[in-house]
Formats: C-alpha cells, structure tokens, sequence
C-alpha cells in the first residue's frame, strides 16, 4: 500500500479536511452511501432492522475515521494556522 496522503490536514483545529485524491473522494462517497443506506433502514418498521442498521452506522464511522486518520497528510495533531 503506497504512502500518499488522501485527505488534507485542517488549517485551523483537530483532524482531517477534505480529501485530496480521487481514492479520497472514493472512500468519503462510499462512507456517504452507506449512511444513507442506514438513513433508509431507519424508517423501516422493524426493531430489529432498525438495530442492523445502527451497527452499520457504528461499524461505517469506525473504519472511515481510522482510515482518514490513517491517511491525513501530516497526522492528526492541533493546528493554528500558517503557523504549522
């Protein structure tokens, strides 16, 4: 696995910006479908689809946090601007 950024450091705070790379932007749509996906399980009347559709959402933002964590340009650390 190559070692280039996907997803741009925050200027100002914690964390990641937006992505950089098309692999980025691929795996933020992927992230974005699979909410959706949860959004529509929602309104489904069972109890237990509605719990399937929770541990989805969990089990997304997990591995889409760890991932952007992973491959944030510069890490994760607190920005102050132009200053880093």
């Amino acid at each position: 696995m190559d070692k280039q950024p996907w997803f741009a450091a925050k200027r100002y705070g914690y964390g990641a910006g937006l992505p950089i790379t098309w692999q980025g932007w691929a795996v933020m749509g992927g992230y974005l479908a699979i909410v959706a996906v949860v959004a529509w399980l929602d309104h489904q009347a069972d109890g237990r689809v509605k719990a399937i559709g929770f541990g989805l959402f969990v089990a997304a933002t997990a591995g889409f946090v760890s991932l952007v964590h992973k491959r944030t340009d510069g890490g994760w650390k607190w920005r102050w601007g132009s200053d880093d």
